[in-house]
């Protein structure tokens, strides 16, 4: 049996997949589908656009400029989505948040400002939502320090429990300080697993080979943190710069290149899964495979 990847082959960076009864929904960085692409699936495999699911943006930033979108379930009829976009007047990137009835949208955010905006640090990027077991609401990004030629750091802060203020400290977990990593770590992902937390990231420039995903042992959601080493996944003779990922299950989904095309085509990255398994509290994950012998 098995399945093909990329699941899907058309542009869509920066993927993140919800379960909603007995369906799949995945978001992604602006592209042909709009402001945030959306799809929808019953097997994790093959996937349907159902359009965009941002279709308006707030003042402070243009359409066209939506970036690495996740959503949290917070009840049958509310859904809080996270998104990186523009913040016009700084010039700078920085975190959005809005909120939806149905998990396809319309998202509507009425702020004034952005929900996260570090202009002295860069600007902040990719912002990541977590519930831990206890259900308390965390969210993770990254400061754009590479824009400024700066260091780069994945904060995390406690959230409200509606998602929409920013309640605890803002701290820094981890930096770039491996070779792996490059210029910069960022693309946050948390999972809860045994009582302990595995933060993933992404190393490295996103259009490059190098790019990678790193992983770290947290002792609590705000860490401390150390890391694996070695990135987890990596480029393979099927997949390049395979990045920004998440965990659904036993699956961890993430963006990659045709190989042939790194560098080139900045629009090429399609969405790929990958068996994920545990060696204690070490994450093993397969390679990016086309052919891919298992099922989701």
């Amino acid at each position: 049996m098995g399945f093909s990847n990329p699941v899907y082959d058309g542009s869509f960076a920066d993927p993140q997949i919800i379960a909603v009864g007995n369906k799949y929904y995945a978001f992604a960085t602006n592209g042909p589908l709009g402001n945030v692409q959306t799809l929808q699936s019953a097997d994790l495999v093959t996937w349907q656009p159902v359009g965009d699911a941002l279709p308006s943006v707030p003042g402070w930033t243009s359409p066209g400029r939506v970036w690495a979108p996740e959503v949290a379930a917070h009840a049958p009829d509310r859904y809080v989505m996270y998104y990186t976009s523009r913040d016009d007047a700084a010039g700078r990137q920085a975190v959005g948040v809005a909120v939806a009835a149905t998990p396809e949208g319309p998202y509507v955010d009425k702020s004034t400002r952005p929900f996260i905006s570090q202009v002295d640090e860069g600007g902040s990027i990719d912002a990541s939502p977590f519930q831990d077991s206890t259900g308390r609401r965390w969210l993770y990004w990254k400061n754009d320090g590479n824009a400024i030629g700066a260091d780069t750091w994945i904060y995390v802060s406690e959230l409200s429990a509606d998602g929409l203020a920013l309640v605890g400290p803002v701290q820094r977990m981890i930096k770039q300080d491996l070779p792996w990593e490059g210029a910069l770590v960022e693309a946050p992902y948390m999972v809860e697993r045994a009582g302990k937390f595995h933060l993933f990231y992404s190393g490295n420039a996103y259009d490059q080979a190098a790019y990678a995903v790193g992983h770290a042992l947290c002792e609590s959601p705000t860490g401390p943190c150390t890391k694996s080493g070695d990135p987890v996944l990596t480029s393979s003779p099927d997949a390049a710069g395979p990045g920004h990922n998440m965990v659904l299950g036993d699956w961890f989904v993430y963006h990659a290149w045709n190989p042939e095309s790194v560098g080139v085509d900045p629009k090429g990255r399609t969405m790929w899964l990958s068996r994920l398994s545990w060696d204690g509290d070490t994450p093993v994950v397969q390679p990016p495979l086309r052919d891919n012998p298992l099922v989701p």
